[in-house]
């Protein structure tokens, strides 16, 4: 029986579940090899691993294709992954971008995939698998009008019903969920048992899908399970206190730190609700990570009671005791030293209430294109060390900005042109307009002529911005340049920009 067909082989008419001897006679040659459920799991979990780490706490392997009920338990045949990603949209603009991103990567890998976002777990492995487009979102994303009409338009086989189920409902003239759904519940349950409308309640949010989160084996955790359900502030702050005091020892053990942690809360309902927390470097100082996620505490929901919970270290790096000053601690160890430990201390508490990808430092980068001389880099992260094309150096021997020219204390994102009156080709402009507001240049400096960088691409090879530094009669100071040397097309539009503020 074949149990997968590449995209050649289903041009054929060949798919899963076809008899090998059938298959064959459609087409002589046929190349085949032997299924091996156990490697496919591996494969997945790996997938699944990488998931992990970059999109969301919460992923599951999910069976799928090998057909009947359970959501993702009892998994025979890997071919899908779950992920929760409330919450995790940060590092993209949106839902759709982190879909879009998943399945761009996959296929950078060689792997096709179909994925799918919605509202709810069942709901979103049905489109995935079912819907005619290769990645599918509600319009609006997550309206639940819009994905019910997407519901409705599938199969009765993307409720992943056993197949007995699926013909009996077949014979019955069912050929989509929205007919189902339209079907009076009683006759519907005496006849073919709870298992068709629970799969719809579970697609339209009305009752919970049983996940199990998926936990690679080799990551460090901590987990506890309670004899009574708990969900009070109190009594979940005191449950990290002491998941955070078991997983910091086995760090220790390890002699590394977290850099990232995940903390899963299990509800009595089947529901699985995560929290993540970022570190700007390596820690496992357990009072201070019990703080970070039990700041977070308010954004978990814990229903009728959590009944167990775990702390992972989704991200970890070597940690070893360094040697603190002595006016610092008397001269004692510290694994995380001094200075260093109270900045990233205080990183960390910013980072997670507002964001990490809101916390950055500006370093210089070797360009004299000036949108480029500047870039984003973590609030710890070294700072690079190759030296900017003027040969600046900063006092601590580190790259730095030209002093030559002054730069302005802010750059505009993009340059924005402006009309201007002035003499060709070597002066500034006795006037300019920016914003609808028209202002006198009194005082100006330049020009500072910078080239293309013709390594970049072909079109910089002549181009060349010929930038002044003028002050209007108000005082304020403004940043301009000339695209081209006011003589030759080629070296630009000959029109005027202003890119940045001084004061």
């Amino acid at each position: 029986m074949l149990a997968a067909a590449d995209a050649p082989a289903r041009r054929l008419g060949l798919a899963p579940g076809l008899p090998l001897a059938d298959a064959r006679l459609r087409a002589p040659g046929l190349a085949v090899a032997e299924a091996d459920p156990a490697a496919d799991i591996a494969g997945l979990e790996r997938l699944a691993a990488w998931c992990l780490r970059r999109y969301s706490p919460i992923v599951w392997l999910d069976a799928g294709g090998g057909g009947g009920e359970g959501g993702n338990e009892g998994v025979a045949s890997g071919d899908g992954l779950g992920l929760d990603v409330t919450g995790c949209t940060h590092a993209f603009t949106s839902e759709w971008a982190l879909l879009a991103d998943l399945v761009g990567r996959l296929g950078a890998a060689g792997i096709s995939a179909r994925a799918a976002i919605a509202t709810t777990p069942a709901a979103a492995e049905a489109l995935a698998r079912f819907a005619p487009e290769a990645i599918t979102a509600p319009d609006p994303p997550l309206a639940p009008e819009a994905e019910r009409a997407l519901l409705d338009a599938l199969p009765v086989a993307a409720l992943r019903l056993a197949p007995e189920t699926l013909d009996g409902l077949a014979r019955l003239g069912f050929a989509t969920i929205g007919d189902l759904a339209r079907t009076p519940r009683g006759p519907l349950t005496l006849r073919f048992g709870a298992a068709p409308l629970r799969r719809l309640d579970q697609a339209a949010g009305r009752i919970g899908t049983p996940l199990r989160p998926f936990v690679p084996a080799e990551l460090v955790q901590a987990g506890r399970a309670f004899a009574e359900p708990i969900g009070t502030p109190e009594a979940l702050a005191h449950a990290i206190a002491t998941l955070t005091g078991r997983l910091c020892a086995r760090l220790a053990a390890l002699g590394a730190g977290a850099r990232r942690l995940d903390l899963l809360f299990h509800g009595i309902d089947g529901r699985v609700q995560a929290v993540r927390v970022g570190l700007a470097q390596a820690a496992r100082d357990a009072p201070r990570l019990a703080r970070l996620l039990a700041e977070r505490l308010e954004g978990v929901d814990p229903g009728h009671g959590i009944e167990r919970m775990t702390l992972l270290a989704a991200r970890r790096e070597a940690l070893h005791p360094a040697q603190a000053a002595a006016l610092i601690d008397g001269g004692g160890g510290k694994e995380d030293g001094g200075k260093e430990d109270g900045i990233a201390a205080l990183i960390d508490a910013l980072a997670n209430r507002l964001g990490a990808g809101r916390l950055y430092r500006a370093a210089p980068v070797e360009s004299d294109i000036p949108e480029r001389s500047v870039a984003r880099i973590g609030p710890l992260a070294p700072t690079p060390s190759p030296a900017p094309a003027s040969g600046g150096k900063g006092s601590a021997g580190k790259p730095a900005w030209p002093a030559a020219w002054p730069r302005p204390i802010r750059l505009l994102a993009r340059p924005e042109p402006i009309e201007t009156i002035g003499l060709l080709p070597d002066h500034p402009p006795r006037q300019f307009t920016w914003r609808g507001i028209r202002r006198k240049v009194v005082r100006a400096d330049g020009p500072e002529r910078i080239f293309g960088e013709w390594w970049q691409s072909e079109a910089e090879t002549a181009t060349l911005r010929d930038y002044f530094q003028v002050e209007d009669e108000a005082g304020g100071r403004f940043w301009l340049f000339r695209s081209g040397n006011g003589e030759d097309p080629r070296s630009g539009s000959q029109r005027w920009y202003l890119h940045g503020i001084f004061a």
